[in-house]
Order: C-alpha cells, then sequence, then structure tokens
C-alpha cells in the first residue's frame, strides 16, 4: 500500500478526557479574550494617551509572553504541566482583574504585561499536555480541533461584549477574569487525578522512573523542528502580526474612514470563517498525508493572498484575499503544531521545546507590524504587504528539506529520515 495513505487505514483513537478538558477551557479563555481585546485600546485611551500609547498596551502583552517564554518552559519541564498551566492561567485572572481596577496608564501596562507571563505558562503547558497526550494517529485531528476552540472563542468574543457594551468598558475585565478563575478550577480537578502528569524529570527520592523532557537541543537534532521554528517565525508575522495591525490600518486608508472601519472588521470576520472552514479538515488531512504538504500549502495561500492584499485595492479583492488567507492559517496551523508534538512524543515532557517554538511565533508577531509599520510609512501599503508575504518564504525554504515526519525522534539517537 502507498506509504502516502498509511494512515487512513488506521483506526481513530479516542481524545482523552484530560485533552477533552483542554479544549473547554481553550474556549473560556479565546472568548474572554476576544471579549476585551476590541475594547483595549480604547480603555488605554481613556487615560489621556494617544494611539502610539495604547498600541503599547497591545504590544506588552506579546513581549512578556516572548521574554517569559525560556523560563515558562523551564517550569514546565521541573514542576508539570498540570501546575504551570493552572498558575498560567490564575496569573491572566488577576491580570485581567487589576485591569478592570487601575487608575491611570502606567498601572494598566503593569497589569496587562502581568497576564503576558502567564498567557505564556498556560500556553506552552498546554501545548505540552497535547504534545504528550495525544494518540499518534490523531495528533493533527486533537491540535485542529485546540484551534478550533480557540477560534470559536474568539469569534464569540467580540458578540459577547456588543452585548456588554452598555455597561462600560471596566465590566468585560471583570467578567473574563472570573470567568478564568472558573476554567483554572475545572483544570486542577479535571487533571488532579493525573499525578503522574506532575512528575519530575528528576525523581530526587530515585522512588518512580524519571520522565523524559525533551530539550530544545535535542528536538534541534529532527529537520521538522527546525523547519517548525521558521514557519512559526512566518506565521506569527502573517497571520497574527499582519492581520491584526496592518489589515485594518490599510483598510482606512484606501477606503477611507466610515467604509474602511466596515471592511477591517468585515476582513477580520471572513479570515475567521476561512479558518474555520479549513480547520473542518484540517486535522485529519495531517494525520493522513504527514505534516510538510499541508505546512507548505498553508504558507503558499498565506504569501499569496497577504501579498495581493496590496494589490487588489477592491472590496472584492480584500474580501477574497482574506478568505484565502485564513484558509491558508487554517490548513498551516494544525499540521504545524502536530510536527511540533511528533518531535516531542507521546509520554514526553517537551516544555523547554516548544517555549523556543512559541518564542519564534510571538518575534514574528512583534517583528512584522513594526516593520511593515515602517515600510508603509515611508513607502506605502504594496510595498509592506508584499515584502511581508514574501517572510512565508522563511518557512517554505525550511519546510523542503524535511520528509514527511509523523513519528517522534529518538533523541537518544542519530536523527534519521522519517516516513
Amino acid at each position: 500500500m502507498n506509504k502516502f495513505f498509511t494512515r487512513s487505514t488506521k483506526a481513530r483513537a479516542p481524545i482523552p478526557r484530560e485533552i477533552g478538558v483542554l479544549l473547554v477551557a481553550a474556549f473560556i479563555i479565546a472568548l474572554g479574550f476576544g471579549l476585551i481585546a476590541p475594547i483595549l485600546p480604547q480603555y488605554a485611551v481613556s487615560f489621556d494617551v494617544g494611539a502610539a500609547a495604547a498600541s503599547v498596551i497591545v504590544s506588552i502583552f506579546a513581549f512578556t509572553r516572548l521574554i517569559f517564554a525560556p523560563v515558562a518552559g523551564a517550569l514546565v519541564g521541573k514542576l508539570g504541566e498540570p501546575r504551570i498551566y493552572v498558575t498560567g492561567v490564575l496569573l491572566v485572572a488577576l491580570s485581567t482583574l487589576l485591569c478592570g481596577f487601575v487608575q491611570d496608564y502606567t498601572q494598566l501596562l503593569i497589569a496587562r504585561g502581568l497576564g503576558g507571563f502567564g498567557s505564556t505558562m498556560f500556553t506552552i503547558s498546554a501545548m505540552a499536555l497535547i504534545a504528550r497526550l495525544s494518540p499518534e494517529a490523531s495528533r493533527g485531528r486533537i491540535s485542529g480541533l485546540y484551534a478550533g476552540a480557540f477560534l470559536l472563542g474568539n469569534v464569540a468574543g467580540p458578540v459577547l461584549g456588543t452585548v456588554l457594551a452598555p455597561l462600560g468598558m471596566r465590566v468585560p475585565f471583570f467578567i473574563y477574569g472570573t470567568a478564568l478563575v472558573i476554567a483554572a478550577a475545572v483544570v486542577y480537578f479535571a487533571l488532579g487525578r493525573r499525578r503522574d502528569l506532575d512528575r519530575d524529570a528528576v525523581d530526587p527520592k530515585k522512588t518512580r522512573a524519571a520522565i523524559e523532557v525533551v530539550t530544545t537541543g535535542e528536538a534541534l537534532k529532527s529537520p521538522a523542528y527546525r523547519a517548525a521554528l521558521f514557519s512559526g517565525f512566518s506565521y506569527g508575522w502573517l497571520a497574527f502580526g499582519i492581520r491584526n495591525s496592518m489589515i485594518p490600518l490599510f483598510a482606512v486608508a484606501v477606503f477611507g474612514q466610515g467604509l474602511g472601519t466596515t471592511i477591517a472588521g468585515l476582513s477580520m470576520a471572513l479570515f475567521a470563517i476561512g479558518n474555520g472552514l479549513a480547520l473542518i479538515f484540517s486535522g485529519k488531512l495531517t494525520d493522513k498525508v504527514g505534516r510538510k504538504i499541508p505546512v507548505m500549502l498553508g504558507l503558499t495561500l498565506l504569501l499569496l493572498s497577504i501579498g495581493s492584499m496590496g494589490i487588489f485595492t477592491t472590496e472584492a479583492g480584500f474580501v477574497i484575499c482574506s478568505i484565502f488567507a485564513g484558509f491558508g492559517g487554517g490548513i498551516l496551523g494544525p499540521a504545524q503544531q502536530a510536527s511540533v508534538s511528533d518531535v516531542i512524543g507521546t509520554g514526553r515532557n517537551g516544555g523547554k521545546a516548544l517555549a523556543g517554538f512559541q518564542m519564534c511565533q510571538d518575534l514574528g508577531a512583534i517583528i512584522g507590524p513594526l516593520l511593515a509599520g515602517f515600510l508603509a510609512d515611508s513607502f506605502n501599503y504594496e510595498i509592506a504587504f508584499g515584502l511581508s508575504a514574501l517572510i512565508a518564504l522563511v518557512g517554505l525554504i525550511g519546510w523542503s528539506f524535511v520528509p514527511r515526519t509523523i513519528k517522534p525522534v529518538d533523541t537518544n539517537e542519530e536523527t534519521k529520515p522519517l516516513q
């Protein structure tokens, strides 16, 4: 039988109960994030600061995620995923509640920065748990379900925010903070029965088998992991940085304040629709055909759609490019996440390796808007979008040297190509 389709003949493994809990928690977290994200810049401006200062409130969250990722990865390896996950969610809850109480811009900046520390803790812990608990034959499907839970929350959040708008800008922070405490409690009690998940990589009393910790150095032996770092950087740059910052500004610049604002919102919604359509099948697809083909297809769609957005400056062109960009991100995301999970392997702690991957995504999300904004101010949006789209080539080149890897790398042996 053709190796290309060997996955499809295997029985689908059930989703572990612990991962089901993480999916519910992911929806709650994303719902709250979608609730406060649209009002955060306006909330900052209410403290008598300008647009530049307001944008820093958004950037500080990503910046603290980036600088704390190595520490979070080490903590996951030392203390176990559940403890760090719950601690991270509670830190974000504290940060969010403080945002609702702050009285000036400086306090808001500090409170929001604290949330970035917690965010990287629970993000890396969740990815590590998914990698550790996912059956080998279902890693792509589970990665797709996790991305879908976040997508649903991000879509529902702004809708809920519209309903709560008459209550003022502080109330959503209190609602989100409370929801995070509930999510942390659910995860704590659900995972509390799995004490083995909290075992240290090195048992001081030597009374039980140690859990193998996959370090970043060991993961770098895998060509799939190295390629995922490059594609993660491209994904963060385009799907997070450019989409959330430059596309709304570009829409206003091209179509004017009134229509541009409407089209910017429509673009975000269409990106989510395209993303959701792809997630329906992309997780299963990557389990059948391997990771390389979906990753390269997704990166190609992102490159073409984002690059074309600066050229086809009509309403129809904007709509089409937004849908295809979301579709590309939905194909890329699960395959990329599953490829990193393959490197870690079932039953192993991959917090440190996942921290490196997460840092590459955050770095792209931070650098992308800054460089693209500079290019737009210095030249035009066409150049800004065109050069940003070429960043996808970084990931494409990296993955062009990778076989269709679907099995974990044995870091105790010399790395071999995997089929």
